[in-house]
């Protein structure tokens, strides 16, 4: 499935002067970098829904945003971006003495542990409390025995049958314990969120956007 979502964006560019208006990156995260030049050069809007890129895709990205719209997010679903907002709120008002930790599920074919999903919500929590989520992210306790490390953010992942796709934030103190909880049942909200991004994302000045400014948040 990667390598045909591939071959449609290097159609898609290869067709720009014909008329292509947008292109759509649901591949992987190393092939990122190279579609975005190549979307670059064609002049076409490029939407990356793919996750797992380093940080040369990245700058790789930020550099075609320079010459045409890139619109980057790790879930197309509206819920989602709404729920990052709220995440990211109530890791601010919360602060760090709130143990913040994130559960997410999918089906037993997804490849990546913790998903891109999970990730992009420790990097709200880690920014709204001024961290780096690279110091701070805890992905396995297994054989430790250590307590929890204060200020941490812990990742824990479950894959199994046709799960969708399923993201807890726990933000957990003495007496009292917050969840933010978004599940996905239907993988057609994600096309739709894609679609909605695609429609707002066409037309719009060169640079870097994500699911936020689609929704004006």
């Amino acid at each position: 499935m990667r390598k045909i979502i591939s071959w449609v964006i290097a159609a898609l560019v290869w067709w720009g002067a014909a008329g292509a208006a947008l292109a759509a990156d649901f591949s992987s995260g190393d092939c990122v970098a190279a579609h975005a030049g190549a979307c670059a050069a064609a002049g076409i809007p490029l939407l990356v829904g793919a996750t797992g890129f380093d940080l040369a895709s990245r700058e790789a990205m930020v550099r075609a945003a320079r010459v045409i719209p890139v619109l980057i997010t790790a879930n197309t679903s509206v819920g989602v971006c709404v729920v990052t907002q709220l995440v990211s709120m109530a890791a601010a008002k919360l602060g760090p003495t709130f143990d913040a930790e994130i559960f997410e599920a999918h089906h037993r074919m997804k490849r990546d542990a913790p998903s891109g999903t999970a990730l992009a919500l420790g990097e709200a929590v880690a920014q709204a409390r001024g961290m780096s989520l690279r110091e701070v992210a805890t992905y396995d306790r297994a054989g430790g025995s250590e307590p929890r490390k204060p200020g941490s953010i812990g990742f824990s992942s479950v894959r199994g049958g046709d799960i969708v796709g399923e993201h807890t934030v726990i933000f957990a103190a003495a007496g009292e314990c917050v969840e933010i909880t978004h599940r996905a049942t239907d993988r057609v909200t994600f096309a739709r969120g894609a679609l909605r991004a695609a429609e707002w994302l066409w037309g719009q000045p060169a640079g870097l956007y994500g699911m936020e400014h689609v929704l004006g948040l």
